[in-house]
């Protein structure tokens, strides 16, 4: 069977747009952040650190927050994580708590970020899942955005690239 000319340039072309989409999708991260009209005020964030001592940020002011929700058998968690480490190391501004959302398991979580290489990041919980409550979340990975004045200007619902241009563009810009 011959196969015509024209059909392999349409084919070259969809194949070269397809790879367009996926080199820049990362401009595209919109699609996965629900942004407020007003910032909406947060009550009582208290969560565990790695050796389930208390974490209090309720009224924590001054930083970019971000909590990231993480489980280790979430595979887009597993993609998402090393961008989030890299942008953590790069703006000292924004600080990261990423929230394992399974009991509690030193052994499991460290496991997952030894298997992605994360060695920056320190591991929190919350064992008694309030904040899955607290934030209505629906799905993993999620990261709730917090403003300088302790406020959630938005939220990401699912996997992005966290070290992208335009996701630090649109930080800079809303918080």
């Amino acid at each position: 069977m011959k196969i015509s000319k024209s059909f392999k340039i349409y084919i070259h072309i969809i194949f070269a747009f397809f790879l367009c989409q996926y080199l820049h999708a990362d401009s595209n991260f919109s699609k996965n952040i629900v942004i407020h009209d007003k910032p909406q005020a947060i009550g009582e964030l208290k969560f565990k650190d790695f050796n389930l001592q208390d974490v209090n940020l309720t009224n924590k002011k001054g930083n970019i927050v971000i909590l990231n929700f993480w489980a280790s058998w979430c595979l887009p968690c597993k993609r998402e994580m090393p961008s989030l480490e890299r942008l953590a190391q790069k703006n000292s501004y924004i600080k990261v708590y990423p929230i394992n959302m399974e009991k509690p398991n030193k052994l499991r979580a460290r496991d997952f970020y030894n298997s992605i290489g994360i060695s920056t990041l320190d591991i929190y919980f919350d064992p008694d899942f309030k904040l899955v409550k607290q934030f209505k979340m629906r799905g993993m990975p999620t990261s709730i955005l917090i403003n300088k004045e302790g406020m959630e200007f938005a939220r990401v619902l699912g996997e992005i690239d966290f070290d992208s241009k335009s996701f630090l563009e649109f930080i800079k810009k809303n918080s």
